[in-house]
């Protein structure tokens, strides 16, 4: 997941164009594109220049499903201000994405899990599972319990958000999650070398469980 301006950039992406190669060329399957003060402008830029670059990971853009479709991304993230899951879904099948375009929501309870899930989501992210500064304004932390409870209530892939760190991603794999997300966790990994470990490690922990 990516945030320009905890790299220090203004409206620039080279920080985070950066980011996104090693972590492309390091084995991450997923990059999340989540700049949410850019125009649609400006956010379709980046999203081209990202999926130029992806390597073998999959970019996927938060909220704009127009965004993501122009520049030839892999889906849309649906946050809890975006545009009703069932709705985009919809679109998306009516011919107006490709057929293997994806569409994933945040939830933060079971009953919105399951309501994603009856929508057509392809997966959700929970959250916040730990304490996170980016995460404040969502609430408190749900834990590893909570987490668990929702991976057993729904058949799609769920993706724990929020704090997570090596230190506690096992915690999440081990409760059902099928991945982590996270900010922090790959922007402190300064060169290649340090990405490339960070995502060793993480797919060690998801072959271990």
């Amino acid at each position: 997941m990516t945030d320009r301006k905890s790299l220090g950039e203004g409206e620039g992406g080279a920080g985070v164009l950066g980011r996104i190669r090693a972590a492309a060329a390091a084995g991450v399957d997923w990059v999340q594109i989540r700049e949410k003060d850019l125009s649609g402008r400006e956010l379709l830029g980046l999203t081209r220049e990202a999926v130029a670059a992806r390597g073998c990971a999959r970019v996927i853009v938060n909220d704009r499903a127009d965004v993501a479709i122009a520049a030839g991304a892999a889906g849309v993230h649906l946050g809890r201000e975006s545009l009703g899951a069932r709705e985009v879904v919809r679109w998306c099948k009516s011919g107006n994405a490709p057929e293997d375009f994806v569409v994933g929501v945040s939830c933060h309870s079971l009953e919105e899990a399951r309501e994603a899930e009856g929508a057509g989501a392809a997966y959700i992210f929970f959250g916040p599972v730990f304490d996170t500064p980016s995460k404040r304004g969502m609430g408190e932390p749900q834990g590893v319990a909570r987490l668990a409870e929702i991976c057993r209530g729904v058949a799609i892939p769920v993706l724990a958000i929020g704090g997570v760190s090596e230190e506690n991603a096992a915690e999440c794999m081990r409760a059902g999650a099928a991945g982590i997300s996270a900010i922090r966790m790959f922007q402190d990994a300064r060169d290649e070398a340090a990405m490339n470990d960070v995502v060793e490690r993480l797919r060690a922990l998801g072959a271990s469980r």
